[in-house]
C-alpha cells in the first residue's frame, strides 16, 4: 500500500503517453502552441470554482466558528493541490484541511463534521450534474455515440442507491461505533476518542438538519462551482480554436469530475484524465488532438495553482512551531 500511490501515478503517466504518442503528438503540440498565453488565462477561470467551494464549505462551519472567506479560500487551495499532486488518495488534503481549520479556531468536532458534509454534499452533487450531460449526450449525439451515452446514463444511475446510503449513514453514527470498536482493541486505552467521535456524528447530524443550507448548497453554490469549471473548460477549448457551446464545455467537466472521483488512487488523474477528456470529448464530436491539447490545458492550470498551493501548505506547516515557541513564551 505504501508504493500504490506512486506506481498508480507512473502507470497513469504511461498511459497519457500513450494516447499523446498514438494521436499524433505534433498535432497536439502545435495546437498548445497556437494558444500560447491563452492557456493561462483560461486555467486563471478556475479562481471562480475555488470561490464558489470556499464559500460553500465555509456555509458548513458554525457562525461562532466560522473563518473569514479569504482564510477558507486559502484552506480549499492547499487542499486542491495536495489531492491533485501529491499520491495521497485524495484524502492527505483533508487531513491538512483539518489541522488548518483547528490553527483559526474551528473546534475538531466542527472541523470533522464540515468536511464529511463538504465530500458527501459534493458527491452527490457529482452525480446529479453526471446524470444531466449524459441526459444531454443521448440527446445530441449520434447513434453510436447515443448508445455510449445511454450506457453511461445506466452506470451513473446505478450508483444512486450508494449515494442514498452515502447520504443517510451519519444516523448510524459510524465515528463513535469505529470509536468503541478501536477502544475495545486497545483495552480501554482510547476511552476519550469515543466521546469525541460523539460529538463528530452530532455535528454531523447538525448540518444535515439544516435544510436551508443544504439546499442553497446543492442549488446554488455547487451549481456555481460546476458553471465555473465548465467557463474553465469552454475559455481552453476557445484558445485551443475549437468551435464548442457552454452546453458541450459543461457535458464534458460534469463527466470528467466522475472520472476523476472514480480514479482516486492515482495522484493527478494522470492518464485517466486525458483517457476521459478523448472519450468524452469524441461523443461530443471533438478530435483526439483537441482532446488531448485540452487535457494539457488542464494540467498547465494545475501548474499554475497547485505547485504554488504545495509551496504555501509547506510555509503554513513551517510557521506552526514558531507558533507554538510564542504561546509557551506567552
Amino acid at each position: 500500500m505504501k508504493y500504490l500511490g506512486r506506481i498508480a501515478a507512473l502507470c497513469g503517466l504511461a498511459v497519457a503517453v500513450w494516447l499523446v504518442w498514438r494521436d499524433h503528438p505534433a498535432a497536439v503540440l502545435q495546437l498548445l502552441q497556437g494558444a500560447g498565453m491563452g492557456l493561462v488565462l483560461a486555467a486563471l477561470v478556475h479562481i471562480l470554482p475555488m470561490c464558489a467551494n470556499a464559500w460553500d464549505w465555509r456555509t458548513l462551519i458554525r457562525r461562532a466558528q466560522r473563518p473569514s472567506f479569504a482564510t477558507m479560500l486559502r484552506i480549499v487551495w492547499i487542499r486542491e493541490s495536495i489531492n491533485n499532486l501529491l499520491p495521497v488518495a485524495r484524502i492527505g488534503g483533508e487531513i491538512v484541511s483539518f489541522r488548518l481549520l483547528g490553527r483559526v479556531g474551528v473546534r475538531p468536532a466542527t472541523a470533522v463534521a464540515s468536511l464529511v458534509a463538504d465530500m458527501q454534499l459534493t458527491v452527490i452533487s457529482q452525480f446529479v450534474f453526471g446524470l444531466v450531460a449524459a441526459g444531454y449526450l443521448l440527446e445530441h449525439s449520434s447513434s453510436d455515440a447515443a448508445r455510449v451515452a445511454g450506457r453511461l446514463a445506466w452506470g451513473i444511475a446505478a450508483i444512486a442507491p450508494v449515494l442514498v446510503l452515502f447520504a443517510l449513514v451519519q444516523h448510524a453514527r459510524p465515528f463513535e461505533r469505529a470509536a468503541h470498536v478501536i477502544n475495545r482493541i486497545t483495552s480501554g486505552k482510547v476511552v476519550d476518542l469515543v466521546g469525541k467521535s460523539a460529538r463528530v456524528d452530532q455535528s454531523v447530524k447538525l448540518i444535515w438538519r439544516q435544510t436551508g443550507v443544504v439546499v442553497r448548497y446543492l442549488l446554488i453554490w455547487q451549481t456555481l462551482q460546476c458553471v465555473g469549471y465548465a467557463l474553465e473548460i469552454w475559455c481552453a477549448l476557445y484558445v485551443l480554436g475549437a468551435q464548442a457551446s457552454f452546453a458541450q464545455a459543461f457535458v464534458i467537466e460534469a463527466l470528467i469530475q466522475l472520472v476523476s472521483s472514480a480514479a482516486f488512487m492515482v495522484p493527478g488523474g494522470l492518464g485517466v484524465q486525458e483517457g476521459g477528456f478523448v472519450l468524452i470529448g469524441g461523443l461530443l464530436g471533438f478530435d483526439a488532438p483537441t482532446c488531448l491539447a485540452l487535457a494539457g490545458a488542464r494540467r498547465v492550470r494545475d501548474l499554475l495553482f497547485y505547485v504554488p498551493g504545495l509551496l504555501a501548505w509547506q510555509a503554513a506547516e513551517y510557521a506552526l512551531p514558531s507558533r507554538r515557541r510564542a504561546a509557551r513564551v506567552q
